[in-house]
């Protein structure tokens, strides 16, 4: 598949690098690479292996596993994971040798590797209906535009061929539906209306408002290029509900309304200025300027 993104909305936007998603120290190691949103896929899940799916394995992290999870930056992940094997990225590993990750670091790291690419791409934070049954579960997706059918492409990243069997996925994770997924600015306006019950949204026990608007929250920062951890928290995610006042409230409102979009997506200007607006919707600078742990730092590659 050729990329074209001279039409595409946001595309000088959502085609550059974030602070946690440049690539440019590994230029090297990723040229020449696969451009198919599949074969990039596939090269994803042959380097990641999610925390929960870890071929049913109930050994702890090791040390170094812990802290690479932990770390917030693709360029960290991508050197955990030649740290682990030094092999080229698109050769896949076997479960014991890929990097524990979360549906944010498949997320990520596909995002990263499209950008790098040049091609307009942002991670999403919301609730999928496919991963538990009678349950809205926090989920990381991915959107990039394909100028050819001049739309924003919904994947999930994570849904290897093992665990669309064991879901029962039966449609294609390469371009959800979007009727299995529901944004979290969505969401916060269902529950706030009373026509979704919150109790349903979240992951573990980790549910209700709270939920939504920490993940809110994230998807705010991630659609300005800041794809933070699931754990991460800030500002306005702190406050228990309890807290919030009328003000609060209506700043949520006006976040729901700039991620779901006029026309149902974003509008890369609107949620920047909103972004901009109120240091309680940003994370602290050094969370972003020191993204991860120095493990592997040593051992990346330099530019070329």
């Amino acid at each position: 598949m050729t990329y074209h993104t001279r039409s595409a909305p946001a595309a000088t936007t959502y085609a550059q690098a974030g602070p946690l998603t440049d690539l440019s120290a590994y230029r090297t190691q990723l040229a020449p690479f696969p451009e198919t949103i599949a074969d990039l896929c596939r090269v994803v899940q042959g380097v990641l292996m999610h925390i929960f799916w870890q071929g049913r394995d109930t050994r702890p992290l090791t040390e170094e596993h812990r802290q690479a999870l932990y770390a917030r930056s693709a360029a960290v992940k991508l050197a955990a994971i030649l740290h682990l094997d030094d092999r080229p990225l698109t050769i896949a590993r076997s479960p014991d040798r890929r990097l524990p990750a979360t549906s944010r670091d498949y997320s990520l790291l596909l995002v990263a590797l499209l950008r790098h690419q040049r091609v307009p791409a942002r991670s999403r934070c919301g609730f999928v209906t496919y991963i538990a049954p009678q349950h809205y579960e926090d989920h990381w997706l991915v959107e990039y535009w394909d100028d050819a059918e001049g739309r924003w492409i919904l994947v999930d990243p994570q849904m290897d061929a093992d665990q669309r069997a064991a879901l029962n996925v039966t449609f294609d994770p390469l371009d959800i539906p979007r009727t299995r997924f529901l944004s979290s600015g969505a969401a916060w306006q269902h529950c706030r209306s009373g026509t979704l019950d919150p109790s349903l949204f979240g992951h573990l026990e980790d549910r209700g408002m709270h939920a939504i608007r920490c993940t809110l929250i994230r998807d705010l920062a991630a659609l300005n290029r800041v794809e933070m951890q699931p754990w991460d928290r800030w500002g306005l995610m702190l406050p228990p509900d309890e807290m919030l006042n009328d003000a609060d409230m209506t700043l949520l409102d006006t976040v729901a309304h700039a991620t779901v979009g006029a026309v149902a997506t974003p509008s890369a200007d609107a949620v920047e200025a909103l972004y901009a607006s109120d240091p309680r919707l940003r994370p602290p600078y050094t969370w972003l300027v020191t993204p991860g742990v120095t493990l592997w730092r040593a051992n990346q590659p330099q530019s070329h």
